[in-house]
């Protein structure tokens, strides 16, 4: 019975595994008081071996001590060299991260998208109220491209704009599409680059025609001279 309960129990500390704990929990039962001591340096010699990260940190054998007396369930009484305290590795947990609870609207927009226009919203200057709105619409088109694998026109992209901003952010449609404002950078440099290479594929045809043509001037003064 008394094994099963052992086995049952949680660990207080995981990362020194099952065997380390029921080690403390032998210790605990110990009696003498020197013995309890000695068995407990041992296992904090141990403990270092098994957690070598704690090495790197400050006062780590002064952790290690804090470690057993946790995992003692705060019982172990020693002659420790420090002053045993829980709340060294209460300390010494990782705070908690809120998860965001809240949805995006769009999902193929996501939420760092919102909180961009939403800062644009603040913006006083009338130019950079209309940078700012470029810019996010150049980001969100690859987004939902991306996303969705499907093109999408700027008056869908600005009214999605107008409706995340509650109607703060605003441009006219038709100067929009005439500059192509909403259009990345890329594509206009993939062009060019094509264009250079049809250019060299030509040039080098054009060399190959002069030389057929040379050839065949040759040809043709041979068969004179015969």
């Amino acid at each position: 019975m008394e094994a099963s309960t052992t086995f049952k129990q949680d660990l207080l500390l995981r990362e020194y595994g099952r065997n380390v704990q029921d080690l403390v929990n032998y210790i605990t039962r110990v009696e003498d008081r020197a013995e309890r001591t000695r068995l407990s340096q041992l296992l904090i010699n141990l403990m270092a071996k098994l957690n070598p990260q704690l090495r790197d940190t400050q006062d780590y054998q002064q952790k290690l001590w804090n470690h057993l007396y946790v995992m003692s369930g705060s019982t172990l009484d020693v002659d420790a060299p420090y002053k045993l305290s829980a709340m060294e590795y209460l300390n010494d947990k990782p705070q908690k991260i809120e998860y965001p609870l809240d949805t995006p609207r769009y999902k193929h927009y996501g939420k760092n998208v919102e909180l961009l226009i939403e800062k644009a919203t603040e913006l006083e200057d009338e130019q950079e109220r209309d940078a700012a709105i470029v810019s996010l619409g150049k980001l969100m088109k690859t987004l939902y491209r991306s996303y969705n694998k499907d093109s999408i026109t700027d008056i869908v992209i600005l009214d999605d704009i107008r409706q995340l901003s509650k109607g703060k952010l605003d441009m006219d449609l038709a100067y929009i599409e005439r500059n192509n404002l909403f259009e990345s950078n890329v594509k206009p440099q993939q062009d060019s680059q094509n264009q250079r290479s049809s250019n060299q594929q030509q040039n080098r045809g054009g060399g190959s025609d002069n030389r057929t043509r040379k050839n065949t001037r040759t040809s043709s003064s041979n068969q004179r001279n015969k």
